[in-house]
């Protein structure tokens, strides 16, 4: 797929390449960051059941789904970040905001026993 914002190769999983991002979830990202007017660096799209961080989870997480973005940002932006997210109807935020990496976590997924959603979390 083409998207104005994001190239195929910064989704793709960082540990075997394969694509897999949802298009609706990718509308919506793309959406969010016309609205927001500033570069979203990925630093995780897609993952693979394989990708080390998924492999030692007990249940897959979002990202294997292909409706999931950690967006590298701070301050400010990740502010603005939060804010359009929630405007915009993400239903999973997760916040890392201290230390060198810091990122914002979106997924779009439904509601479920194993990922109960909305929800917010910090890392």
């Amino acid at each position: 797929m083409t998207y104005k914002y994001f190239t195929e190769s910064e989704l793709a999983c960082s540990h075997c390449n394969q694509r897999g991002m949802n298009e609706q979830f990718m509308s919506k990202i793309e959406s969010l960051r016309e609205e927001l007017g500033f570069p979203f660096i990925v630093t995780s799209g897609y993952r693979c059941e394989q990708h080390p961080i998924e492999a030692r989870k007990t249940s897959s997480g979002a990202h294997t789904t292909g409706r999931a973005l950690d967006v590298s940002v701070s301050g400010e932006r990740a502010f603005r970040l939060l804010s359009g997210a929630l405007s915009a109807g993400f239903t999973g935020i997760g916040v890392n905001q201290k230390g060198s990496s810091r990122f914002i976590h979106l997924d779009d997924i439904e509601n479920s026993i194993t990922k109960p959603r909305p929800w917010v979390w910090s890392y």
